[in-house]
């Protein structure tokens, strides 16, 4: 029997995480992925790991004159290995233009092609969508810009509810600061969720739970052209608590129910009663988050008289109970029932 010394030991495998860097990338996700991607290098060799290896972060760049994507930085350069992820941050505000998939298009679609996992955070799903890698997929990107991807987009299958959805190799992670949670989710596939929830836990992070759709809030579509539909959106986003039957939305928009019920999907995408519950529900999420209202009061400020519910609808539509969405959103020293609002400055006094 060969002496422990004599044993070949395996190499540890070193695994290439390649970021995109292009004009109004987010630079924040660009640096964090890879001090994060560093520290969980670190955090594997100091504590061990099921999966040894180290994962070498690169950056890619388009180069003004040749238009060829090239590495621009390297954590190994030592190394020889390929891309196993290609990673494409957000831009901050308004989504890339074509441009930037013109760009990158031909370059990402190669990695894809030989194996690599191709991923976007947020607003980096719209150059993914542009070069083609997410016809027919399920992908997800910022819910605020949701219906503008739709319409862009209209072969992809959209979840803006969830914070990572990956189809056929490739991943997409919704909202500015998921570049975090995709980092991990990497961290977790290359180097094992031990190592993950270290580098977390040194981060002091706590992505358990999240999804997108606990901080989205409702975007009616009110651009739609239609007079009697607007009416009644507009009546119904100032309710309050009254109930309102369809029957009584189509005499308020001076239609037959049959016919409001067609232009009313028609118009927003939804049913009147599912639109309803959505309006309600971004009401409740607003009392919830600045009062400190019994979640009894709530339920009856936006229309239901009937507390579990209203409680079985909100945890539908946010993922979250309306205790833990208080809890979890909510303003420290929040007014108590009957207290008059507070300023900026903590006073009950206004500034006038």
């Amino acid at each position: 029997m060969p002496a422990e010394t004599d044993i070949p030991r395996q190499a540890p495998s070193v695994t290439e995480v390649a970021i995109v860097v292009y004009p109004s990338a987010q630079l924040s996700a660009i640096h964090g992925w890879t001090d994060l991607f560093v520290l969980a290098t670190a955090v594997a060799r100091v504590h061990g790991s099921v999966r040894p290896g180290s994962i070498r972060v690169t950056h890619w760049q388009a180069n003004a004159a040749s238009g060829a994507v090239q590495r621009v930085f390297d954590t190994g350069p030592e190394a020889n290995s390929e891309p196993a992820y290609v990673l494409v941050p957000s831009s901050l505000i308004e989504p890339p233009g074509p441009d930037v998939a013109t760009l990158l298009g031909a370059w990402l679609r190669s990695r894809h092609d030989v194996g690599a996992v191709v991923a976007s955070v947020c607003l980096g799903a719209f150059i993914l969508g542009e070069v083609g890698l997410l016809a027919g997929r399920r992908a997800t990107t910022h819910w605020a810009l949701r219906q503008t991807f739709a319409d862009r987009f209209p072969t992809v299958m959209i979840d803006t509810d969830r914070l990572i959805v990956e189809d056929g190799g490739v991943i997409t992670a919704g909202g500015l600061l998921a570049w975090v949670d995709l980092g991990l989710n990497i961290v977790t596939r290359v180097l094992g969720p031990s190592v993950a929830v270290l580098t977390a836990r040194y981060l002091l992070f706590d992505a358990a739970g999240r999804e997108q759709r606990n901080y989205s809030n409702f975007r009616p579509r009110l651009q739609h052209g239609d007079a009697a539909v607007f009416a009644v959106q507009e009546h119904l986003d100032g309710a309050g608590s009254e109930a309102i039957s369809v029957e009584e939305m189509a005499a308020l928009a001076r239609l037959e129910p049959r016919t409001f019920f067609r232009r009313f999907r028609r118009a927003t995408g939804l049913t009147p009663i599912a639109y309803y519950q959505l309006v309600r529900i971004n009401r409740a999420r607003e009392i919830l988050s600045s009062t400190r209202k019994t979640i009894k009061n709530v339920a009856w400020d936006v229309g239901y008289a009937d507390v579990a519910a209203f409680a079985r609808v909100f945890r539908r539509v946010t993922g979250l109970s309306p205790s833990d969405y208080r809890r979890r959103f909510g303003v420290d020293g929040a007014p108590a029932e009957g207290e008059p609002p507070r300023t900026l400055l903590g006073s009950g006094v206004g500034a006038g």
